[in-house]
């Protein structure tokens, strides 16, 4: 094929930006095929938006069958993710999962089972990994240049949401719609960078504070302690009511500190190991000498745009993608592991007991409002990330 046919099953906030990537020629391996939405008022948007030539489906699975695609981009609300998945690979398509992979580890696993058996590309859209900033900081971490780490802090407030974003679909922070709330619906991206740079916890402890700042049945306000089996400790905190919000991640290692802060990253390298300065150096009081040091990056910073030609690329000359699909399961361990932690008010072990989270999972599930005073509304998305995405 010349180029990558793409099905895009959901076409709310996520799904119809995609749609005007394609469209604006930022993806030149991709052509949009059809589009999928169970909601009638998003298939007259794409009626009076899209091009004669894009199909518009009712559902997802009309989609994957109707043999129109070469690939899907999986949109749509999280407990439909691995599902859907899953169907395209049944059906010899390519797969492309918004975050995140899914609602709970199960359910991914049995997705990442699946894809193990096929030779279908399989991808998750971690835009965030494209950031110059964040790979230079997986790039210093993983040279093991500078030591172990010591300690991990990221305060991520700056996911700001007003009632009214809330109040714009009747899944949305819901147990049994979404599944979650800060935790699953943004932070997927910073749970993923988080594993990916400085590794998987061991333990966390988390406080998951339900409706603390907006009239809903989730959690909008989370601060959770973590372990790393190398002795490595961390906090990670977030919100969707702070304004204007922070967003710093720190990395302590045993010979300097990396700070990404406001889309920049500062390094400062330590002389000697902090670890054999302790123990060497006579003076009490004294720190062991260091300097800041200038780093340079490739100043890329691709985003969504460059998830997608990555993924095409793969599919047409067998590039390497951004993250592979199957990596998904990693920040949702995160996520649920905090969940479970917070409801059963201690600490939680990584690997946890997946059957008790689904069973209080389900529990909240089962009690889940319906929603009132819904109001059906599709949001830009454009600069919503924390960082510029690219404009061509």
């Amino acid at each position: 094929m010349e180029k990558v046919r793409l099905g895009i099953i959901g076409i709310g906030n996520m799904g119809s930006g995609h749609c005007g990537s394609i469209l604006e020629g930022k993806v030149p391996d991709m052509e949009l095929a059809a589009v999928a939405d169970l909601r009638e008022s998003r298939r007259e948007w794409a009626r009076e938006n899209l091009p004669e030539s894009v199909r518009i489906f009712e559902d997802g699975d009309a989609l994957i069958a109707s043999g129109c695609c070469d690939a899907v981009l999986v949109a749509t609300p999280h407990y439909e993710h691995p599902r859907l998945v899953m169907e395209a690979f049944a059906h010899g398509l390519h797969a492309l999962c918004e975050k995140p992979a899914g609602v709970y580890t199960k359910q991914v696993r049995e997705m990442n089972e699946a894809a193990s058996k096929t030779d279908r590309v399989f991808a998750m859209m971690f835009n965030q990994r494209t950031n110059h900033v964040y790979r230079k900081m997986y790039e210093i971490v993983h040279s093991g240049e500078y030591g172990k780490i010591k300690r991990v802090n990221w305060i991520i407030t700056d996911w700001y949401r007003t009632q009214a974003y809330y109040n714009s679909g009747g899944w949305r922070a819901t147990w049994d719609g979404e599944g979650g709330g800060v935790l699953l619906n943004q932070c997927p991206h910073n749970l993923d960078l988080l594993q990916w740079i400085c590794g998987m916890p061991s333990r966390v402890q988390a406080f998951c504070h339900v409706g603390k700042w907006h009239d809903i049945e989730v959690e909008d306000d989370v601060t959770a302690y973590l372990e790393f089996l190398d002795g490595a400790t961390g906090v990670f905190v977030t919100t969707t009511g702070d304004a204007p919000g922070t967003n710093r991640f720190e990395v302590t290692l045993e010979r300097g500190k990396l700070v990404c802060e406001n889309d920049k990253l500062s390094f400062y390298e330590l002389e000697v190991s902090e670890r054999e300065y302790c123990y060497t150096a006579t003076e009490g009081f004294a720190k062991p000498a260091g300097h800041e040091v200038a780093l340079t990056t490739d100043g890329e910073n691709p985003q969504h745009v460059g998830v997608l030609r990555a993924f095409a690329a793969n599919i047409l000359r067998g590039e390497p993608i951004i993250a592979r699909g199957e990596e998904g399961i990693n920040g949702l361990t995160l996520s649920n592991a905090m969940h479970l932690s917070s409801w059963l008010g201690k600490p939680v072990d990584i690997p946890f007991d997946e059957d008790l989270f689904l069973e209080k999972l389900n529990e909240l599930r089962k009690n889940s409002r319906v929603k009132e005073n819904v109001q059906e509304v599709t949001f830009s998305t454009a600069g919503s990330y924390g960082t510029k995405e690219e404009t061509l």
